[in-house]
């Protein structure tokens, strides 16, 4: 069958064009005409029909044409009361005329869009030349590159090969593509041309290489900012990496380096430019990953207490399969530790010839010698991390091979064990950093006040509180074994109790004391006690492993209990499947050290955190993550499907995992039978409240109608994505990264103001101060503490105001600029640039500091509608400094109330007496007490972070400004004014130590 021709030039677009399609037409007043669209033979004029309007009515020239948008970025798709039922990546409007009227269209795809999008813009920037497109794509620089290409296998310089050389010749430039693919395209060109030999020309060659090796999406994107040209230079590529990829410090000779590195001709790499080959292969480099390769290594303060950490865990370490039929395997520990794991179990029982051994106590077969697990565990124990290891030992051995167990680890171990005794002096446990390199005993311990070698002690693993679940009694007390005090010596930091209730633990527990939860009570204290769950986890250890029933092996949700604030919750590393997938890529978030910090508010000593938060979490701006699949590359067929041959029909599934508030999923339509390049185009929003705590999951499934398939996923933390096009490797059910599949995507994080869906964000309806939600303080019924908390009330509402003031200034810029909520600042200024423009080429505005911030002024007159623009700016301009320059007095009215009201927090109880509070009521007054500091220093966070972000902002408005040529021509003056400026307010980034910003 012949496939679809692909659109890989400019040509292509405007043949496209010419022979016309349906577009919906959209009007200011809501209405919406299908009406068809013709480009003129002569591409002059874009026309239009059916239509009561005479012939020259329906019609737009291509001269009167001022820039095109894709997306709804104009009034009328703002306004229009069906815009929510148009798909962002269907729209296209074309701005025209002095007055900047639009002509707002959709598609019926993406790619229908994409094409008229390209192919005008490509005409207005040609428009005074536009016959040259006539000679198509064979002047392009691709070309020329492809017949050196062609000519250098041409050994006999005839200007002909064989098929066969043809094919190796594509595959060895193009891997992934399918012999049978290339040699079908073949076909289809010698058919169209009615050839009979089986011989390729250059330009056959040139021809089918174009159509496979062209991705549209890539091509678009090209086209879009390269400024209608068909490859990039290096200041092209400098303004994709800085406004697009959000690349901070870049320099021309960087890009030309990347030029050098990617650009696959000669003629290209010369001359410092990048064609669509070498483009695709920049984005498909690891330079473009997803992940931020700063979170490859260790980016988070190490030097907390121990239960301030998520810990890397496994369960039943030992177990390479199920736990029912599983036998115990030395490898389980190897990959384990391989893989960051910091707590790993050892359930050791009675061995022959007095040696212990490791077994699963369900299946005593092939079990393994204690110490030759020790050796490996000695062996690879800080391989991929020097943070402590912690080793879970279930004891179920005699007395005497207690002790020979004993011998082997402070053998084999020697100085890394941990044994040192806590200080009662303290009341945290240490650091990851200060237990670097050391080993870790998690077990029972005999009472310190006795002297005696060996006694009784509460026997609570895993089975023994199977069997009190089984049992009737299930109140019946665990059974008592005997422990050595050798080994009951090895335990310090992690001494295993029981958990009774959380007033108990709060009263009595010892900080490295820790207590384990099976999955089913663990679930049971989530639900019914989250707050306390999560302030019982700021200073105790806490381990939840899976449910007893999991007989096969199955892992528990961990989400559910880092909700909770759980540190240790213990995976089946030998079970792949999504809740493995959500633990691996939760941990590579530190440079994979198997430790990652908690949020503050789930650290902080006075914060009030629930795990089960359905809406905004206190003291935290929530933000919109937007996500657009684009495309997918080379999707095999899923494992053991065989019903449909080699066709799939691939969809992407967006799974975001965090706080209940947060987790949600979302899907793109199916593609019906393409895995080579899938074309999605969809994009999708969703809103975070707790960032800290979320994770995306992409995963891309075979639709099918017995049941959908599996095909490949990708997990990262929401901390970890980089903005911009990327490529994101997927990787197989067992989590090995595949060779060549990989999703193309979008991403962009905007705050809620600067974010939300554009077409409900109109000028005229912009949100005011009435309608503002703040987030209140509570009352704590202490009228002392209170008269203390209403002194912030006002400074809360002006560092709101201040906030959203500068979020819906930057939002009126970016919607008279064109731009959607996503688009940066430096993106606004270059497209300004482009319009302020007076008819010699020379700039119609000018770029003045005034008191080291960024003022556009005009240089002449300017039309109306670049005058609404300019006073857009402005605003954003005068915010921006109104919020720069008050912002550190009303911090620091908020951290005095939060610091008189800390001064209360070891007198709440009597406080609370006093006034005759007990019970749920006093609770209730400590609750509302932990609340409020929460909103106090999390709000005051927020204003610190929006003055850095205004500041920002400031410096990346001066630099686009002067990149564009916005500054005085020819004046070398105002240049070195203008950078003169650009240090002052980066000394205003600097701020001293005693609270300021």
């Amino acid at each position: 069958m012949p496939s679809e021709k692909k659109i890989s030039s400019a040509s292509d677009c405007i043949s496209f064009m010419q022979a016309g399609c349906e577009l919906k037409k959209v009007r200011p007043n809501s209405r919406i005409y299908n009406r068809f669209f013709t480009l003129d033979p002569d591409l002059q004029a874009l026309r239009w029909e059916p239509s009561k309007k005479d012939l020259d009515k329906a019609k737009l020239d291509i001269s009167a044409i001022k820039e095109i948008r894709l997306g709804k970025n104009t009034e009328t798709f703002r306004n229009n009361g069906l815009a929510d039922q148009i798909s962002e990546d269907c729209a296209l409007s074309v701005i025209h005329g002095e007055n900047y009227e639009s002509l707002d269209l959709v598609a019926n795809s993406a790619d229908v869009a994409n094409i008229w999008v390209s192919g005008l813009r490509y005409l207005v920037s040609r428009s005074k030349q536009p016959l040259d497109l006539i000679e198509g794509s064979h002047n392009t620089p691709r070309f020329a590159w492809l017949k050196t290409v062609f000519e250098a296998a041409d050994v006999d310089g005839n200007g002909i090969m064989l098929e066969d050389t043809s094919v190796e010749l594509i595959k060895k430039l193009n891997p992934t593509l399918k012999e049978s693919k290339i040699r079908l395209k073949f076909k289809e060109i010698q058919k169209s041309k009615e050839k009979l030999t089986t011989r390729v020309t250059k330009e056959e060659f040139c021809e089918a290489f174009s159509e496979l090796c062209t991705r549209p999406e890539v091509y678009f994107l090209l086209v879009q900012i390269s400024k209608n040209k068909e490859y990039l230079d290096a200041n092209d590529l400098m303004l994709f990496l800085e406004a697009e990829q959000g690349v901070t410090h870049i320099t021309e000779e960087i890009c030309l380096d990347i030029i050098r590195r990617y650009e696959l001709s000669q003629e290209g790499r010369l001359k410092g430019f990048l064609a669509i080959d070498g483009f695709t292969q920049y984005l498909l480099s690891p330079e473009c990953d997803i992940f931020d390769p700063e979170h490859k290594k260790v980016v988070q303060d190490m030097t907390q207490p121990l239960s301030h950490y998520y810990i890397n865990a496994s369960h039943n370490t030992y177990l390479i399969e199920d736990q029912l039929r599983g036998p115990s395997d030395i490898n389980g520990y190897v990959r384990a530790l391989k893989m960051n794991c910091r707590s790993i179990e050892l359930d050791v029982c009675d061995g022959p010839d007095n040696e212990p051994i490791i077994c699963n106590r369900n299946n005593m077969t092939s079990p393994l010698a204690f110490r030759n697990v020790i050796e490996v565990i000695n062996k690879l124990a800080f391989f991929a991390s020097e943070y402590p290891l912690i080793l879970c030992v279930g004891n179920h051995c005699s007395v005497q091979q207690q002790k020979v167990m004993v011998q082997h680890m402070k053998r084999i171990f020697g100085n890394k064990l941990y044994t040192e005794a806590p200080l009662a002096s303290e009341a945290y446990l240490p650091s990851p950093e200060k237990l670097k390199m050391k080993i870790i005993v998690k077990g029972k311990k005999l009472p310190c006040d006795q002297d005696i070698l060996e006694g009784e002690v509460t026997d609570e693993d895993e089975e023994s509180e199977i069997s009190r679940r089984l049992s009737e009694d299930f109140s019946r007390e665990p059974k008592l074994i005997w422990l050595c005090r050798e080994l009951s010596d090895l335990v310090s930091l992690c001494k295993s109790v029981r958990y009774k209730d959380f007033e108990t633990s709060m009263k009595s527990q010892n900080y490295w004391e820790i207590c384990s939860f099976s999955e089913a009570e663990a679930n049971r204290i989530a639900n019914e006690y989250p707050e306390d769950f999560v302030n019982y986890n700021k200073k105790f250890l806490s381990r939840v492993y899976p449910s007893a029933m999991r007989i096969d092996s199955s892992n528990l949700n961990p989400q559910d209990f880092w909700n909770c604030g759980c540190q240790i919750v213990a995976m089946n590393y030998q079970t792949p499947g999504p809740m493995m997938d959500l633990h691996t890529g939760w941990f590579l978030q530190n440079g994979g050290c198997g430790y990652v910090l908690r949020p503050s508010v789930m650290r902080d000593e006075v914060s009030y955190f629930s795990a089960n938060t359905k809406g905004i979490v206190p003291g935290v701006s929530p933000q919109v993550l937007h996500v657009k699949i684009i495309s997918g590359q080379n999707f095999p067929k899923p494992k053991g499907a065989c019903a449909k041959g080699d066709v799939i029909d691939p969809y992407v599934c967006i799974e975001i995992h965090g706080i209940p508030a947060d987790c949600t999923e979302q899907r793109t339509k199916t593609v019906q039978q393409n895995s080579d390049n899938p074309i999605f185009d969809e994009s999708f929003e969703f809103q975070i409240n707790l960032p800290e705590l979320a994770m995306i999951r992409f995963v891309v499934l075979d639709d099918d109608y017995i049941g959908d398939e599996f095909i490949g996923q990708y997990t990262i933390p929401l901390e970890c994505l980089q903005p911009g096009y990327r490529h994101i490797p997927l990787r197989s059910f067992v989590g090995d990264i595949m060779e060549h599949v990989t999703l193309f995507v979008h991403i962009a994080i905007t705050n809620r103001s600067g974010g939300g869906k554009a077409q409900k964000r109109s000028l005229s309806a912009r949100i005011g101060k009435k309608a503002r939600e703040y987030t209140m303080l509570r009352n704590t019924g202490l009228k002392t503490i209170d008269d203390i908390f209403k002194l912030a009330v006002h400074p809360l509402r002006e560092a709101t105001d201040m906030r959203e003031n500068m979020q819906n200034a930057m939002v009126s810029v970016k919607e008279l600029c064109g731009l959607p909520p996503i688009a940066s600042l430096k993106q606004c200024i270059l497209t300004l640039s482009s319009r302020l423009v007076s008819a010699d080429n020379s700039p119609s505005v000018t770029l003045c500091m005034k008191d080291a911030f960024p003022y556009l002024e005009p240089l002449g007159t300017v039309p109306d509608v670049q005058k609404k623009v300019l006073a857009a700016y402005d605003l954003m301009i005068q915010e921006s400094k109104i919020l720069i320059e008050t912002a550190d007095i009303t911090h620091d009215k908020i951290v005095q109330c939060q610091k008189a009201g800390m001064e209360f927090h070891e007198e709440l109880h009597n406080l609370g007496t006093k006034e005759g509070l007990k019970g749920r009521k006093l609770s209730k007054a400590i609750e509302s007490f932990a609340w409020n500091i929460t909103v106090l220093k999390g709000q005051g966070d927020l204003l610190k972070n929006a003055k850095n972000e205004a500041l920002e902002n400031m410096k990346q408005i001066q630099l686009a400004c002067l990149s564009c040529g916005l500054s005085r021509a020819g004046s070398g003056h105002a240049d070195a004014k203008a950078k003169r400026c650009l240090e002052a307010i980066q000394e205003k980034d600097t701020g001293d130590e005693n609270g300021r910003l």
